[in-house]
């Protein structure tokens, strides 16, 4: 399904409506925007070296495919991630997966109307009950060693490239795009602040291509992801394949 927006409208809905931020501390997902990223972008497809990109070395890193059964309601939903485009990004979520991150944390944002868009979650502060919904959208995973959020950068691989582009957004047509079904990462405005929240797209949204970050898909139970309701939560996720290909420095 493609959906097709008229200009206004797209507009509208990214400022009003995809507010995705896997937000620093002290900054309200109401306050963060994709469009400061959407208006910067570059076609230089960088190395992923530690001396390109500051703290590189220190993230995990998915060399190959995994996989990650992720129950909601009772029900499976099977993630297929895809390290070969997305190492470091597909890395990030199977090491939180293996930490038990998103095991009982609350989908805190789910938009349908006026058209299917997506299902976020993944803010570690939905962990507590009695956390305010309304605050949920501004956490990231707090390593416990440097008691510090874990941030990664953004990286995008345009198609046909050989290595992704990192920390910048690209115009050029990504191998992992926004299709239904897609697993990608939320954050702020800057480019490297994306954590451990995520989101599914419930519908094609090739407008978001090159500005987020896309690591994998659902292969199996879209049906549970489509009838997510925003306050479900994560009854637990675990990989079941591929848990080989993680390389972790910690």
């Amino acid at each position: 399904m493609q959906l097709k927006f008229p200009q206004f409208f797209v507009a509208w809905l990214i400022i009003f409506a995809l507010t995705l931020g896997g937000c620093t501390s002290g900054i309200e997902s109401s306050n963060t925007s994709p469009t400061s990223a959407a208006t910067t972008s570059t076609q230089t497809v960088s190395k992923p070296t530690s001396e390109s990109i500051p703290g590189m070395k220190d993230l995990p890193r998915l060399e190959g495919k995994a996989t990650v059964v992720m129950t909601v309601n009772g029900a499976p939903i099977t993630i297929e991630l895809d390290g070969i485009n997305a190492p470091i990004t597909a890395g990030n979520f199977v090491d939180l997966v293996q930490k038990g991150v998103y095991d009982g944390l609350v989908f805190h944002r789910v938009v349908r109307d006026p058209q299917p868009f997506v299902a976020q979650g993944g803010d570690p502060q939905g962990k507590d009950p009695t956390f305010p919904a309304t605050r949920l959208g501004t956490g990231g995973y707090i390593n416990p060693k440097t008691k510090t959020e874990r941030r990664i950068p953004l990286e995008i691989k345009p198609k046909g490239a050989n290595e992704p582009t990192y920390s910048k957004t690209i115009t050029d047509k990504p191998e992992l795009q926004h299709k239904q079904g897609a697993i990608a990462m939320a954050r702020s405005q800057a480019p490297d602040s994306a954590s451990s929240q995520f989101y599914f797209a419930l519908a094609d949204l090739s407008f978001l291509d090159g500005n987020y970050a896309v690591f994998g898909n659902v292969t199996d139970g879209f049906d549970v992801v489509n009838n997510i309701k925003q306050g479900d939560r994560i009854e637990s996720a675990k990989v079941t394949q591929g848990a080989e290909n993680l390389k972790s420095p910690e």
